[in-house]
C-alpha cells in the first residue's frame, strides 16, 4: 500500500520486489483507512500487515501463519517485535489490556531473556506485523477509520474477543521495528488519548466496567496529571487535547456499541481470563 509517498517509495520498492502488487492512494489515508484498503485488495484467506518502518526475520511470514493455521479459534496471531536499534530489546510481545483500561504493550524495552515465549495465547496483536483471518475480519469487520491511527488494532482486538476469536502469539516469527520512523510524537499522542477511550466506551461489557470503573477512571485522572505536570511539553498538551476529543466524541461511539455488544459471544468471566 503506497499511502500518497511524495518520495521514491514505490520505485525503491519495485527494485526491491520483482511482481510486486501495489496499490497507490490519491490521499494519505494514515494507518487505518490504507490498512483497510490493503485488506480488501488482498485475495489470500490470511493477511499479513508490515509496518514500513520494520525489518522482519526471512522466517516471519511463514511462522506467524503456522502459528495461525494451528489455532482454529484464533483469529489473530501476533509477531514478536524487537527494537530496530537494540535487538536483543523488546518492542512487544502482543498486545494486553489492563482492568484499568489502558492497553498494554507486553514487554516493551526489556532484554528479551524468552520470558515471554511461552505463553500461547494474548489479548491482541499489534497491526504493525501481525496476520488476521479474512472469516475473522468479516465477521467483525475492519479497522475502525475514526481511530485514524494508534489502538485501531486493540479496538480490533476488542471486538475480535467479544466475538469469540483469540490471538495466537507466535514467538518465533521476529520483526525489528524502528520506533516512530514514519509517526510518533504529539501526533500520536492526541490520537492515543483520544482514541483509548473511545476503545473503552465502543467494546467495555457494562459488568466489567461496574466493576472496574474506580481503576479506569483513576489510570485516565493520571494521564491528566502527569499531561499537567508535562505542561510545557507539545506531546503533553496534545496528550489532553486528545482525551477532550475522547469524551466529546462519546455520543458516535456509543452509537457503535449497541452492535458490537449484541455480537458478543463470550462471557465476561472468559473475558477476566484475558485482561492484564
Amino acid at each position: 500500500m503506497d499511502n500518497a509517498s511524495t518520495d521514491e517509495s514505490v520505485a525503491c520498492a519495485r527494485r526491491a520486489f520483482d511482481g510486486i502488487r501495489i496499490v497507490t492512494l490519491a490521499a494519505n489515508r494514515v494507518f487505518a483507512g490504507a490498512a483497510n484498503e490493503g485488506i480488501r485488495a488482498a485475495r489470500g484467506e490470511i493477511i499479513a500487515l508490515l509496518n514500513n518502518d520494520t525489518e522482519a526475520e526471512p522466517s516471519w511470514l511463514s511462522e506467524l501463519v503456522a502459528s495461525l493455521l494451528q489455532e482454529p479459534e484464533a483469529g489473530m496471531a501476533a509477531s514478536k517485535m524487537r527494537l530496530f536499534d537494540r535487538r536483543d530489546a523488546l518492542h512487544n510481545a502482543g498486545d494486553g489490556f489492563g482492568r484499568n483500561g489502558l492497553p498494554v504493550n507486553r514487554g516493551a524495552r526489556l532484554t528479551d531473556q524468552g520470558q515471554f515465549d511461552g505463553d500461547h495465547f494474548v489479548f491482541s496483536a499489534c497491526g504493525g506485523a501481525a496476520a488476521y483471518r479474512r472469516a475473522m475480519l468479516d465477521q467483525i469487520g475492519l479497522f475502525d477509520e475514526d481511530f485514524v491511527a494508534y489502538c485501531e488494532d486493540v479496538d480490533l482486538g476488542w471486538r475480535a474477543q467479544l466475538a469469540g476469536w483469540r490471538c495466537v502469539y507466535a514467538p518465533r516469527a521476529i520483526v525489528y521495528h524502528k520506533l516512530s520512523a514514519t509517526g510518533g510524537g504529539a501526533l500520536s499522542s492526541y490520537f492515543v488519548g483520544r482514541n483509548v477511550i473511545w476503545v473503552m466506551a465502543k467494546n467495555l461489557p457494562a459488568r466489567l466496567w461496574r466493576k472496574y470503573w474506580r481503576r479506569i477512571l483513576g489510570a485516565q485522572a493520571q494521564v491528566t496529571l502527569d499531561a499537567l505536570k508535562a505542561w510545557r511539553g507539545e506531546a503533553a498538551r496534545a496528550r489532553l487535547r486528545g482525551q477532550l476529543a475522547g469524551l466529546t466524541g462519546l455520543p458516535r461511539v456509543l452509537r457503535k456499541r449497541r452492535a458490537i455488544q449484541v455480537a458478543r459471544r463470550v462471557s465476561d468471566a472468559y473475558l477476566e481470563t484475558v485482561l492484564s
